[in-house]
């Protein structure tokens, strides 16, 4: 998985409608005498506007670096560092979401030399790169010029930097490739809606809706008129407590913010890319978020030592000025911990299962500012806190909401480890019935029908938790036909895929499936049908909603059913092989030990890709490409005019 994003798009170029290849860098080379013994080599890199090409070291995780090395004959002797014309722009890249740096504007790089031994000398410079722009990237290519002293370079090799996969996949799996060309590369252009890769206005959303949860807990809401009446009864001036208020609640996002980028700093880059499709991260988060939500239901409280928070309100009292508020701030932050550690445990979660490296550290900014909002707020107008609720039974009531809510996501973790691993443990309608189950409870808990051993009596029903009540037995009552085989398509995302739903009364615009690539290839070559190839994951969130808002739709359903081959391949399936794989890629010798991994590595090799989810439209007897891959996109009449568009052009052939 370290550098599994920098095999986006790689080993085929990407070519425009026109099927021309895409060269966006191109290079020249030549070189020049400074005097009768020395002189200099100088690449020249042309770059494309809109491209960028790579800096010369990059971190582990990313795209492959710019790398230049030079080969000499004897009479010649290399002075010194190759030395770029302009520094690199450093940024974060939205593919790779790495500081990385770029170059994307021409530039030329320079190698001096010396001339030890008259005679004839050469030099041939080798260029090693990958050029991405923005939202895909070309392949990781090799060029090579042969220069003699004083002349301009001629290229002399273009290649590619990936063997092996045919022979490879031959001779080690069970089921061998009769036909290579099944495997071989295509060029392939995406045809899709461009997509957001770093959703990081949605997870600072989801903490900001944590931060606000998390004031609603008795653990928070009563310390808010507290603490800023502490603020406003110092006998300092008014603009002076402000101020100290205003402080206070920046150190609670200091520290919030800085626990994000610790779990950013345990984990890494490569490791949070890894969180959503890892079966054993996601049974850790399953039962991760089944403690929250007992603790929620009041059966024990997730409390830090109190001689933590004991010891932070010691130093608050001996330490003055901003020292002084600052632990203040870290002393809430240790008191509360039993009420706002499950929903930051929850936010991180998510947060690091999106695979974004600065997820946590945006999604603990966003709760961090949402929770530090009211102690200002209510400190530059203290009248709002005679309109505060006052404390009581009801944020007992928000906790077991939560636990609630907790404890229906955990099953969307365990799902994910259950398909992953083939146990069947939750089918769909088993994974349904549980959250009708669990939404049922829930409003049957909000009209007072359940009572938990910290809740008080309920002598009437608020309109608001009346309406609460009535949407969570609302969406209870719609989950209900999704047990005879229903869409559900509002939370299709969630729940596991169709095809493991036991009892099915819509099954009649479902479709066969094959889950191996050369079965199904083989069985449309006989059959003479065009081939869907969706290549998929039980982790992916982006294929279930496809998979809902657009496979289980009849137009599409009935289409794909009647002309076409469906291979679904699971990336992320950690069935073993029946005999390891030994393939080259990029240089290196890798092994393929689990079905999921022979798929993946199709799929980068085959298509130059390696997101999901990822439609090709393929003849079964060629491998052939027949329309542009397309990637998620939710547009059932573009979807359907790619199908049409597939059909057309295998009748064609």
């Amino acid at each position: 998985m370290r550098r599994l994003l920098s095999l986006i798009l790689s080993f085929v170029v990407i070519t425009a409608v026109n099927a021309q290849i895409i060269e966006p860098i191109q290079w020249n080379a030549t070189t020049v005498m400074d005097s009768e013994t020395t002189g200099h080599v100088e690449l020249s890199a042309t770059i494309e506007d809109g491209w960028h090409l790579y800096n010369l070291t990059l971190p582990d995780g990313g795209p492959n670096p710019t790398q230049i090395s030079f080969e000499t004959t004897p009479g010649i002797k290399l002075v010194g560092d190759i030395t770029p014309s302009i520094a690199p722009t450093v940024s974060v890249d939205m593919i790779f979401h790495l500081e990385l740096g770029w170059w994307d504007r021409d530039v030329n790089f320079t190698q001096n030399f010396e001339v030890v031994e008259p005679g004839s000398n050469s030099i041939e410079a080798n260029v090693s790169f990958q050029a991405c722009n923005g939202s895909s990237c070309i392949a990781p290519s090799r060029q090579s010029f042969k220069l003699a002293v004083n002349s301009t370079a001629v290229p002399v090799e273009e290649e590619s930097n990936i063997t092996g996969i045919a022979s490879a996949i031959s001779a080690s799996h069970s089921t061998a490739v009769t036909d290579n060309d099944l495997w071989a590369p295509v060029e392939t252009s995406t045809d899709q809606q461009p997509i957001s890769s770093s959703p990081w206005w949605l997870i600072f959303v989801w903490g900001f809706g944590g931060g606000l949860l998390a004031l609603l807990t008795p653990c928070v809401w009563p310390l808010i008129p507290m603490t800023v009446s502490f603020f406003l009864k110092k006998g300092t001036p008014k603009s002076k407590s402000i101020g100290d208020a205003l402080i206070y609640g920046v150190s609670i996002i200091v520290i919030y913010l800085v626990l994000g980028l610790l779990i950013t700093g345990i984990f890494g880059a490569s490791k949070l890319n890894e969180l959503s499709t890892n079966a054993l991260f996601n049974i850790i988060f399953f039962l991760l978020l089944i403690v929250f939500a007992i603790s929620f239901f009041g059966a024990f409280d997730i409390k830090l030592p109190s001689k933590w928070s004991n010891g932070m309100d010691n130093r608050a009292e001996r330490t003055t000025g901003l020292v002084s508020i600052f632990f203040m701030a870290f002393t809430l932050a240790l008191v509360s911990f039993s009420c706002t550690g499950p929903i930051i445990g929850t936010l991180l979660v998510e947060a690091a299962s999106i695979g974004d490296k600065t997820g946590p550290a945006i999604g603990m900014a966003g709760f961090a500012i949402a929770l530090a909002l009211p102690f200002t707020l209510f400190a530059i107008f203290p009248a709002w806190l005679k309109e505060m609720p006052r404390s009581g039974g009801w944020l007992n009531s928000v906790k077991v909401v939560l636990g609630f809510l907790e404890l229906a996501l955990s099953l969307k973790f365990l799902s994910v480890a259950d398909l992953a691993y083939g146990w069947g443990l939750l089918d769909r309608e088993i994974f349904i019935a549980l959250w009708i189950v669990i939404f049922f409870l829930l409003g049957m808990y909000l009209l007072g029908k359940i009572k938990f051993s910290h809740d008080s009596d309920l002598q009437h029903i608020s309109v608001g938790r009346f309406f609460l009540s009535l949407a969570s037995l609302s969406f209870a009552v719609y989950l209900i036909p999704g047990l005879w085989g229903a869409p559900l398509k509002g939370v299709s995302a969630f729940v596991p895929p169709l095809y493991t739903q036991d009892f099915n009364l819509y099954a009649g615009g479902q479709f066969e499936e094959f889950d191996d690539y050369e079965t199904g290839m083989k069985y449309a070559a006989d059959n003479n049908r065009p081939v869907l190839v969706d290549f998929s994951g039980y982790g992916c969130v982006n294929c279930r909603k496809m998979e809902g808002a657009v496979f289980d739709t009849d137009v599409v359903s009935d289409l794909i059913k009647e002309n076409f081959v469906l291979i679904k391949l699971m990336v992320d399936d950690k069935a073993s092989l029946s005999a390891p794989i030994t393939i080259n890629e990029n240089g290196k010798e890798k092994v393929l030990s689990t079905v999921g991994d022979k798929w993946s590595y199709l799929q980068r090799y085959k298509f130059g890709a390696n997101t999901q989810p990822y439609y090709v439209i393929l003849d079964g007897a060629t491998g052939k490409l027949l329309a542009p891959a397309r990637s998620y996109n939710e547009n059932i009449t573009e979807f359907v005019e790619w199908l049409n568009t597939g059909m057309s052009n295998y009748k064609k052939n």
